[in-house]
């Protein structure tokens, strides 16, 4: 006997006491000179934020190594459960999720080597994640890298961060839309073979 193949499933919702852990976000450790805050929020086709969406960054050290470390979770010694991040080890690695209104925050390093962070979204209604990149002002020259130097400039201004004007030096806002809503455009998506 045979059983026809069930449908594909969603990604996500994502629950608390799964992926998401404590500092996730908090890649640059504490207290760092150099760090960079990425903030903004994630919005459907209708331009609605994204409620629990969850973001992975992946990055080189500013060093441009891309060795990464074994980890900074740690546990709490009475009863194991997982606290969160160190503050001290730089992994190149984070993952948040977004909050009731779409938001998300993340603390790093400026990579080194290259002018972007490396970001994964996963969120209900996506069968399969998606790849961009979240290029980092005064770091990237738009006509020398391939990927912008291809893409319109409307297209190209959704991987752009840019200031958080009226913020402290240091914090970019990048939002995320996983489709145009017919005023603004879809943030490019990269595929890999």
């Amino acid at each position: 006997m045979s059983l026809a193949p069930t449908p594909s499933q969603t990604v996500g919702p994502f629950y608390g006491y799964a992926l998401p852990f404590a500092k996730g976000g908090d890649i640059a450790p504490t207290g760092h000179p150099d760090t960079l805050t990425v903030h903004g929020r994630v919005h459907d086709g209708a331009g609605q934020p994204v409620p629990d969406a969850l973001l992975e960054i992946w990055q080189p050290a500013p060093d441009g190594s891309r060795t990464g470390a074994p980890g900074s979770l740690r546990r709490d010694p009475v009863d194991g459960r997982v606290i969160g991040r160190d503050g001290v080890v730089f992994t190149g690695f984070g993952r948040v999720t977004t909050d009731a209104d779409g938001r998300y925050a993340i603390r790093t390093l400026p990579p080194g080597g290259v002018p972007y962070l490396a970001l994964i979204v996963f969120a209900r209604g996506l069968l399969h994640h998606l790849h961009t990149r979240v290029y980092l002002p005064g770091r990237t020259d738009v006509e020398a890298d391939p990927l912008l130097a291809a893409l319109s400039p409307a297209r190209r201004a959704t991987l752009l961060a840019t200031p958080d004007e009226g913020a402290a030096p240091g914090v970019l806002r990048f939002d995320i839309r996983l489709q145009s809503d017919g005023v603004h455009e879809e943030t490019v998506f990269l595929a890999f073979d």
